[in-house]
């Protein structure tokens, strides 16, 4: 019988661990860096230099981690209820329809900054209804969760191919999307930001839907540890019994948890459709509801962790496409094969390497206790 972990201190469990994880899993990537015959601290600075070594760069790093902040918090929520959302593509499709019909209902009506809370308010319904139905299948029969958000992960991808070739088709455009938005409906881009700090964010789409996804940061943590509601969420991640036994609804608990969760990742459209493309394209999520599963694994479920782990992801999309093409060796797919391992060492390996950190530590705290004199001695 395996003896349980031992709990750790929320530093060494939040901060100590995944860096130990990351650590290993770039040590591995170093290798197959060997393997095709370059340098791995050379790939490693090329990296650096591509996600922070001029302003653009920044920008674009910042802008691919606004949209797993989004779909990592989505994640988040449903893990700390005990459930697996695995449906942040179909759901940041539905946000993107709703984003969408505010652009084009008041592109030319209202300002930007009076579209945008309108849109936050629209996208983040329409995505916490989309994970409405799984939720109720899984309260009420029992349903698989995954499979459930996989489904209509697939349903919402068709759903939105019809709607793009046929009713929301721009006219007289060969491409399946929308028609682009008016100036009121474009969210802009945090060019002042980096003058003041005497950079150039360039041709980088970074825009105001990196703070809109701080500040749901924020939101989350209040309401997963400051809010009943918060704790009963987490009393029924923990255990549904104790959840049931303390009088809480379970069915109650799932639907909520998953319809937060599901607006969450709804907001995730917000940032490619308002704030880069100015309007709605085929697959614009571009895989960020499923890289949102690894950055909530790496950051512990908390906005804390999930903050750093989805820039750590932006870094690893801007800096490895700079590094593909400085390095021809490292191609795309090598990229991927990184991305993986970070995945692999931070989500399904998490605990590989617990027991020796927890053994490191409690070294670490007993020896100064070994080092002084006994009692009565002196």
């Amino acid at each position: 019988m395996s003896r349980p972990y031992a709990k750790l201190p929320p530093v060494v469990d939040y901060v100590v661990l995944p860096l130990v994880n990351l650590v290993v899993a770039f040590l591995v990537a170093g290798i197959v860096v060997l393997i095709v015959g370059e340098s791995p601290v050379e790939a490693a600075r090329l990296m650096i230099q591509g996600a922070f070594g001029y302003g653009e760069g920044i920008g674009f790093t910042f802008y691919y981690a606004t949209n797993f902040i989004f779909t990592g918090l989505a994640v988040a929520v449903a893990f700390h209820g005990g459930l697996f959302n695995i449906g942040g593509e179909g759901q940041a499709y539905l946000g993107g329809l709703g984003v969408a019909a505010v652009a084009l209902a008041f592109q030319n009506v209202l300002p930007w900054w009076l579209n945008l809370p309108l849109a936050i308010i629209a996208s983040f319904v329409c995505g916490a209804l989309w994970a409405l139905v799984p939720a109720i299948l899984q309260a009420k029969r029992g349903s698989h969760i995954v499979i459930t958000t996989i489904m209509f992960n697939f349903i919402a991808a068709s759903l939105m191919v019809y709607l793009l070739v046929g009713p929301l088709k721009a006219p007289g455009q060969m491409a399946p999307e929308t028609v682009t938005f008016g100036e009121g409906a474009q969210l802009p881009k945090l060019t002042g930001l980096f003058e003041l700090f005497g950079s150039d964010l360039g041709g980088a789409p970074l825009n105001v839907a990196f703070i809109v996804s701080l500040f749901a940061a924020v939101a989350v943590w209040l309401l997963i540890w400051r809010t009943r509601l918060g704790y009963e969420i987490r009393t029924l991640g923990h255990s549904p019994k104790a959840a049931r036994y303390a009088g809480m609804s379970e069915t109650r608990l799932i639907v909520v948890a998953m319809m937060i969760s599901g607006g969450l990742a709804g907001l995730m459209a917000l940032n490619p459709v308002m704030g880069d493309q100015a309007r709605v394209q085929i697959e614009f999520p571009a895989g960020a509801g499923f890289v949102g599963i690894a950055v909530a694994l790496m950051g512990r479920g908390h906005p804390l962790g999930i903050v750093p782990a989805a820039i750590l992801f932006g870094v690893l999309y801007q800096g490895g496409a700079e590094l593909a093409f400085d390095m021809p060796a490292i191609s795309r797919d090598m990229i991927v094969i990184i991305q993986g391992l970070v995945i692999l060492f931070a989500g399904a390996l998490e605990n590989m390497l617990r027991p020796g950190v927890s053994s490191v530590f409690g070294w670490i705290r007993l020896r100064p206790a070994r080092g002084t004199p006994a009692e009565g001695q002196a």
